[in-house]
């Protein structure tokens, strides 16, 4: 029998990354699995931190194991900006299409590309809280490229490839992206601790 596992999100886009990562390993709920219709509010100032609210809210009202993460997108040209605000960096929370728009337009004319996406996850096992990161270090494109993955990926270049996230099939993305790189530290956590 698999582990069950709560991932606290509603992102279908995460859940078919980590499902895939996963490999049916483990027996992935959802926040809709366990009855959870609550948007848990991002109310941190780091990944971490709303890493952590998110598994301690599924944690301490349902009692079952969990994980809840927080990802974006750090531009070193803008001091790590959108970074926590990533998914409402244009105002309206989810709105790929102005998010990217708008860090086109604040990396206009800025020759330093550079970015990284980070990912931060919390795990409620068994009482105790422990924290995985991934993170993947590549430039921000000048214009779109790609129509797979979501949020930044039409504008992120990982390093030693000259192609988009978004231009990669879910298979390869999941080979380099961040939160592969967090979900396999979880991953091999959960294979230490599991009987």
């Amino acid at each position: 029998m698999p582990q069950k596992l709560v991932f606290a999100t509603n992102n279908r886009h995460k859940l078919e990354e980590v499902s895939a990562k996963l490999n049916g390993r483990i027996e992935l709920l959802t926040l809709e699995d366990i009855g959870c219709r609550n948007d848990i509010e991002e109310t941190g100032g780091t990944f971490s931190e709303n890493a952590s609210i998110k598994s301690h809210y599924v944690y301490e009202r349902y009692g079952l194991d969990c994980f809840g993460d927080d990802s974006g997108l750090e531009v070193e040209a803008l001091q790590g900006k959108p970074g926590v605000y990533s998914a409402r960096y244009a105002g309206r929370h989810g709105d790929h299409a102005a998010n990217n728009d708008k860090l086109l337009a604040e990396l206009q004319g800025v020759e330093n590309r550079r970015a990284r996406f980070k990912t931060v996850i919390s795990l409620m096992w068994k009482g105790r809280e422990y924290f995985f990161e991934g993170t993947v270090e590549g430039t921000i494109r000048h214009q779109r490229a790609g129509k797979s993955g979501f949020g930044y990926d039409p504008l992120f270049q990982p390093e030693g490839y000259d192609i988009t996230f978004a231009e990669m099939s879910l298979d390869e993305k999941n080979k380099l992206s961040h939160r592969a790189r967090a979900v396999e530290k979880l991953v091999e956590f959960l294979a230490t601790v599991s009987e």
